[in-house]
């Protein structure tokens, strides 16, 4: 709290935080993908964290390619402590369109 940046350097940390979840698909979904597939699965990513994203429903069915399943696995992540929360379902349902070029 209280902490400030400048544009700059914000952009610089939002870049160098990006290429952590790139990474991370990358890694753990070694398989072709449409640039929409891909930027949904690496904001899946930066919500979930690279563990989660590893191990997850998505990123094997990705890797088994089931393209379809894995778009449809996104939407497995809209809760908190268990319960589903309407911002975060919406949120997922956005990345879900997205990762099927909607």
């Amino acid at each position: 709290m209280g902490d400030t940046t400048t544009p700059t350097r914000a952009l610089v940390r939002l870049l160098e935080d990006a290429n952590e979840f790139e990474t991370a698909v990358r890694r753990c979904a070694p398989v072709p993908m449409h640039q929409y597939e891909f930027d949904a699965f690496v904001s899946l990513t930066y919500n979930i964290g690279p563990g989660a994203f590893c191990s997850s429903t998505a990123a094997r069915r990705l890797k088994a390619g089931d393209y379809a399943g894995a778009c449809a696995a996104i939407l497995m992540w809209d809760k908190f402590r268990g319960k589903p929360l309407p911002g975060l379902t919406k949120r997922r349902q956005e990345e879900r369109a997205q990762c099927l070029g909607s």
